[in-house]
């Protein structure tokens, strides 16, 4: 898959499915259901303060005023949170996306020990960007802080899926780092090369993993080719795994801010994917995102 636009394509193709907002009262989240809704991708359950949200929905898009299912909460962002997870035990929605509720108050609905929707030990945020040599993936800039070892391998089991799911059969993954040798006062050099042996040993399947190799091996054959690193990752990496949630957040911004690229990512380990795209996203940004966690099921 060479673009987003393609990958809006596909997703049109599949079945409709059902996005659940969690405290919809936010311009750019309603924006992302209103453009999901007119893609014909998704339809979606508001969760929220109703007042606001049909005030909303009155002023940018008053033709579709009655094609959302509009759950009132008041503006109780916690409840809102609560009552998107239930939806999903419940069978009525198939993604969530992240509305005027923070991140960590989502996620700790999320994550309820008790009612919530983890799968995985480890969950984490996938993203993808509009490189022009086509769709890239990179992790983790949103939740992980300092992953260790089996964080960093359920990490990468966490990204190939959604590789898989873009038409990536076999993804090379790059695990970044400093330098491409191993420096044990570096330990995620260390973690790299373990890594990179256990895949070899089929012990991680599914894609062909490299570490440690610094960013300009990983994405640059020349680079690669200079400092004499032979590897079918080197140069041509499809999923670049980052040290720390500081790289791989920076690095995510960039993206948008410098490189100006388009950009989509999802939270998997869950029940459904989650969405937590920043409140600076706009709401084409947070509507990719939606179509990302769609072409993932």
């Amino acid at each position: 898959m060479k673009n987003f636009d393609e990958m809006l394509q596909a997703v049109k193709a599949k079945p409709r499915k059902k996005v659940i907002v969690a405290a919809a009262q936010s311009e750019s989240s309603l924006d992302a259901a209103i453009l999901a809704y007119r893609e014909g991708m998704a339809d979606s359950i508001l969760v929220g303060n109703a007042e606001l949200i049909n005030k909303m929905l009155a002023e940018s898009a008053p033709d579709l005023a009655d094609k959302f299912e509009i759950i009132d909460c008041g503006s109780d962002l916690a409840k809102a949170a609560q009552i998107a997870v239930e939806l999903v035990h419940q069978g009525k929605g198939h993604v969530i996306l992240k509305g005027k509720t923070d991140t960590a108050v989502l996620l700790k609905a999320v994550l309820d020990k008790d009612k919530g929707l983890r799968v995985s030990d480890v969950i984490s945020d996938v993203f993808a960007y509009e490189h022009p040599e086509g769709i890239k993936f990179m992790s983790d800039g949103g939740i992980n802080i300092l992953p260790e070892l089996n964080e960093k391998i359920a990490i990468i089991k966490n990204a190939v899926p959604v590789a898989h799911a873009f038409g990536i059969a076999n993804p090379k993954v790059a695990l970044l780092s400093a330098v491409e040798a191993v420096n044990p006062k570096m330990p995620s050099t260390v973690d790299a090369a373990l890594i990179s042996i256990m895949n070899k040993r089929g012990q991680i399947s599914g894609c062909t993993i490299e570490g440690p190799l610094a960013f300009d091996n990983a994405v640059d054959e020349e680079a690669a080719r200079i400092k004499g690193i032979v590897s079918p990752v080197a140069g041509k990496a499809d999923i670049l795994i980052f040290p720390n949630i500081e790289s791989g957040n920076i690095f995510g911004k960039m993206l948008v801010y410098y490189c100006h690229y388009r950009i989509a990512h999802v939270v998997m380990g869950t029940k459904v994917p989650i969405l937590i795209p920043s409140r600076a996203d706009e709401g084409e940004t947070k509507m990719l995102c939606i179509a990302m966690a769609l072409m993932c099921m």
